[in-house]
């Protein structure tokens, strides 16, 4: 499945990582065992997909180390991570290709044959979203999804309408869920919001 594309979603402020206002914290670059997070989701990702682009605002000189093109949010207001989904179908329409899978860049343990099984079920032209079970509980993984470029002028309308929640807008469009099964308890699409989830994320890597 390596024709698709990656963009990893680095944007959000941390602040129950400790930013505020003031101080905000790049989350994408807080370390895990010594290395960033957005290192570490870029080294998991990277064999899937045929490139990778990074959907962040501010300053793009902070991931130019990491060699791939930065896209900032496609809208004049910054609307979240479908803002960020939106650059990312802009700019892979650009290049030719029908579809993106999109990670978060807190979330360091997700499936390392992610796109693949998003492919296999949604289809090129499909789309689909990560969904995990735990007690018969079906919960939603939003910003991992297979996103066909077509999506791109329905979404810039419900960005418009100051639409920003994912899986509503998701689940509008038909998105088929995508089963990844939780190994002992361990959820693939934990995600490091807080210096609690950071001390729990060094224990699993460890």
């Amino acid at each position: 499945m390596k024709h698709y594309p990656g963009v990893i979603l680095a944007g959000g402020e941390a602040r129950r990582m400790g930013g505020t206002a003031e101080t905000k914290v790049d989350k994408a670059m807080v370390k895990l065992g010594g290395a960033p997070l957005i290192e570490r989701v870029i080294s998991r990702l990277e064999p899937q997909c045929a490139t990778l682009a990074i959907s962040a605002n501010g300053d793009p000189k902070r991931y130019a180390a990491f060699g791939y093109p930065i896209l900032p949010d496609a809208t004049p207001e910054q609307n979240g991570p479908l803002a960020g989904v939106l650059a990312g179908l802009d700019w892979a329409a650009m290049k030719g290709f029908e579809a993106i899978v999109t990670v978060a860049t807190d979330t360091p343990f997700f499936p390392k044959d992610l796109v693949t099984r998003l492919g296999a079920v949604a289809q090129p032209e499909g789309f689909g979203i990560a969904v995990t079970e735990e007690a018969g509980e079906t919960r939603w993984h939003p910003t991992f999804g297979l996103w066909p470029v077509d999506l791109r002028h329905d979404l810039r309308i419900a960005l418009a309408r100051h639409q920003r929640r994912m899986l509503q807008f998701a689940e509008s469009k038909g998105a088929v869920p995508v089963l990844f099964e939780t190994a002992e308890g361990e959820d693939p699409f934990f995600n490091v919001n807080t210096p609690d989830d950071l001390q729990q994320a060094e224990a699993q890597l460890a």
